[in-house]
């Protein structure tokens, strides 16, 4: 078996694949730091923050309010698993975080975009999340979960593309995994796998930085506003700098967001 193969097949298997350690605690602990800082400043401006869910906040940032972010892009096992699944030329197109506080709802069964041309025909995946959580997931602060095997999903009774019907319930609740990420930890999934966060029963936010990478032509790069200025793109290694597909600019603009999802702004009903 080549290297990466295995994760792969359980991209394509699951839906979802994962690495313990790939970061120390501490490295986490200051995506936490960012993340927070990102949070503050969006939260009071229009499209700033996004609504996924009573409670429940996503938000997208530039590279450069990710002081990781070039450890990050540039780790092996991430560029390994990009190139695996989606192909050398992968391109890197979305980095934010989704941010569930305490008295967060269930959200509805989902996945995060309708099902591609080329998945639903040749069942090829042109797309990967990666995520990272903030804090040590507990079982009372809403971990993710999803349910495996479901990428390739095609009915045309899903609300949008994105959302079954609720009558088609059992079959994602009995295929049900709850994750329990602690800080340093890594995960890669394809955003078609139905998932949902859970109720945040806790005190405390679980705060999961998302990575979004994919296969040229895929397109996702046109609903997110990252970009770069000119100095910090040439302060990247070069295997960060061959992957980044945004605009360089010379100011950084706030982001306001284009990907919404409407379904998600209420929560389960």
């Amino acid at each position: 078996m080549t290297a990466f193969e295995a994760e792969r097949d359980a991209i394509y298997t699951d839906g979802i694949t994962a690495l313990k350690g790939a970061f120390s605690a501490e490295w986490a602990d200051r995506m936490r730091e960012d993340i927070e800082a990102a949070f503050a400043k969006a939260i009071d401006r229009p499209g700033g923050a996004v609504g996924r869910g009573p409670h429940r906040y996503y938000v997208e940032i530039h590279p450069e309010q990710l002081r990781g972010f070039a450890e990050l892009v540039t780790h092996p096992w991430v560029m390994g698993v990009s190139e695996a699944v989606l192909g050398p030329s992968y391109q890197i197109v979305e980095l934010g975080f989704d941010i569930p506080f305490a008295g967060a709802a269930d959200q509805p069964w989902h996945r995060d975009f309708p099902m591609p041309a080329l998945t639903k025909e040749r069942r090829e995946l042109d797309s990967l999340a990666f995520n990272l959580t903030a804090v040590d997931t507990a079982e009372d602060m809403g971990p993710f979960e999803i349910a495996p095997g479901t990428q390739f999903d095609d009915e045309p009774d899903f609300d949008h593309g994105m959302f079954p019907p609720k009558d088609r319930y059992p079959r994602y609740q009995e295929r049900a995994v709850r994750k329990f990420p602690q800080r340093g930890d890594i995960s890669a999934r394809s955003a078609l796998t139905v998932h949902r966060g859970t109720r945040n029963l806790s005190r405390h936010a679980r705060p999961v930085l998302v990575l979004g990478v994919d296969a040229p032509g895929a397109g996702n790069g046109d609903k997110h506003d990252m970009a770069v200025t000119r100095a910090y793109r040439e302060s990247l290694p070069a295997a960060a700098r061959d992957h980044l597909v945004c605009p360089v600019v010379d100011k950084l603009e706030p982001i306001t967001q284009k990907h919404t999802i409407e379904g998600l702004v209420m929560g389960e009903a």
